[in-house]
C-alpha cells in the first residue's frame, strides 16, 4: 500500500488498512480520514494525532487503556496485537527472566494502581530493557496528568514508527 493508493480508499477501507495502528482504537484513524489527500507518513500521522489530542478526555483515557501492560498479560497469553508483540519481542520483554518478570510485573501493579491505565513507553527509543525498566520506576513519581501526556506523547512515538514501517519514512 502507497500513501496514494491509502488516499483513494473509501472511509470503511481507510479505517481497516490503519484501524491497528493505534492500539484496539480505529475511531483514530475514522476521524483522520477526512483530511485527505496525504502528502507524506508525516501529514497522515499529523492528521491521526490531531484526531486524538481533539478526543475527549475520557475517549484518551480510554486510548491509553487500550494498550497492553509491558510484558503484561497479553504477552503471557500470546494475545498481543501483531504490533506489540514485534515491538515488546525486540527488547526481549515476551522472554523475562524470572526477576525482571517479577520486578516488571510490581512496576505494572504499582502504575496501574497510581494512573489507573497501563504504562506506556515507546520501546523503540530503548536500546535495553533495562532502560525500559528505569523509566517506568523513574515516572511513578508523576503526577497522573503529567503521565496521561507521557502516554500521549510516546503512543505518536509509537504510531509514528508503525506508519514509517507501512509507508516508508517519506
Amino acid at each position: 500500500m502507497t500513501l496514494a493508493e491509502l488516499n483513494r480508499l473509501g472511509a470503511a477501507a481507510f479505517v481497516s488498512e490503519l484501524g491497528a495502528m493505534f492500539e484496539h482504537s480505529p475511531w483514530v484513524a475514522s476521524r483522520a480520514y477526512d483530511r485527505r489527500p496525504f502528502g507524506s507518513v508525516g501529514e497522515l500521522h499529523h492528521a491521526m494525532m490531531s484526531a486524538v489530542l481533539a478526543a475527549s478526555a475520557a475517549e484518551q483515557v480510554a486510548l491509553v487503556r487500550a494498550h497492553p501492560e509491558l510484558a503484561g498479560a497479553e504477552a503471557k497469553e500470546g494475545t498481543l496485537t501483531a504490533h506489540s508483540g514485534s515491538e515488546q519481542a525486540r527488547l526481549g520483554l515476551t522472554t523475562l527472566s524470572k526477576d525482571e518478570f517479577r520486578r516488571i510485573g510490581e512496576l505494572n501493579r504499582r502504575y496501574r494502581e497510581k494512573f489507573g491505565f497501563p504504562c506506556i513507553v515507546a520501546l523503540k527509543l530503548h536500546a535495553s530493557r533495562a532502560s525500559v525498566l528505569d523509566e517506568m520506576e523513574r515516572r511513578l513519581a508523576n503526577d497522573a496528568q503529567v503521565e496521561l501526556g507521557a502516554a500521549l506523547e510516546l503512543i505518536g512515538h509509537i504510531t509514528r514508527g508503525r506508519l514509517e514501517q507501512m509507508f516508508g519514512a517519506h
